[in-house]
């Protein structure tokens, strides 16, 4: 039984023959291998064209504000899969990616849906920016669904990555409605929720690349690439100074056993 919707069995992203290997066009070692980036490479692949001067820079900037943040729950994962098989750092890798999803890292996809589904509105009714927010997080609120891209355990008071892609946004000329959308919906937030949260760089990732141009069904795939460098350094890290197995022991001593138990018995993990 065939599944899915009829397509062409065709790609446009690559095709080869013995003797030439094509990516979106483009001779990989005439044109490509040695004189492009990966950064522009990346766009090409996902876009379909090679970036502008401003584009690359903007998505530069995003997957360098990305790739690392500590200790985080995808680099632990990572790190204990290392310890525990060492000979597999290919699986160490997907641990830790597979370890990001609407709260780590998938939050980016998220915040460019609610910009995309805010501009969408407005444009649809012809309502003030101010009122198409208003409808779609009142709608956010209602189905109790988060607002993606706002709020931060650690950066309460601003995210510092945020700001800064903002201002490169700024400075490329690449500031558009997108990013519009997200700071008016900082600005809404304390009046729509009774409380203020401030932009994170899941919303500000979203907002400049959209505003470059950047496809929103490609989202989510910008901070799974800039993790996966991130969590390389950790794994070579781990492989030549181990903390996985303190991280587990750690974990051990932290959480207190309080399930069915004989008389006497106390846990002790050390």
């Amino acid at each position: 039984m065939k599944i899915g919707a009829e397509t062409s069995p065709t790609t446009g992203i690559s095709g080869s023959n013995p003797d030439t290997i094509l990516v979106r066009g483009h001779d990989l070692v005439n044109d490509l291998i040695g004189r492009i980036t990966f950064t522009d490479h990346t766009w090409l692949l996902v876009a379909g064209t090679l970036p502008t001067d401003a584009q690359r820079a903007m998505l530069d900037a995003t997957l360098v504000a990305i790739a690392e943040h500590g200790l985080v729950p995808s680099v632990q994962a990572a790190r204990m899969t290392l310890a525990s098989a060492p000979e597999a750092l290919q699986g160490a890798v997907a641990a830790g990616l597979l370890g990001c999803g609407s709260v780590i890292l998938g939050a980016s996809a998220d915040a460019g849906a609610l910009f995309a589904e805010i501009l969408a509105e407005q444009d649809a009714t012809g309502a003030s920016l101010d009122a198409a927010i208003a409808k779609i997080v009142r709608g956010y609120r209602a189905a109790k669904r988060a607002i993606p891209g706002y709020g931060h355990p650690l950066h309460k008071g601003a995210d510092p990555r945020a700001a800064r892609l903002l201002a490169i946004a700024r400075e490329l000329g690449l500031h558009g409605r997108h990013c519009e959308v997200a700071l008016a919906v900082e600005r809404l937030l304390p009046e729509l929720i009774n409380r203020p949260l401030v932009m994170n760089v899941s919303s500000a990732i979203p907002c400049v690349l959209l505003d470059a141009d950047y496809p929103l069904l490609a989202l989510r795939g910008v901070p799974l690439l800039a993790r996966a460098a991130g969590l390389i350094g950790h794994l070579l890290e781990e492989q030549v100074h181990p903390i996985g197995f303190l991280m587990s022991h750690a974990a051990s001593s932290a959480i207190t056993y309080d399930g069915p138990a004989p008389d006497g018995f106390v846990a002790n993990e050390n």
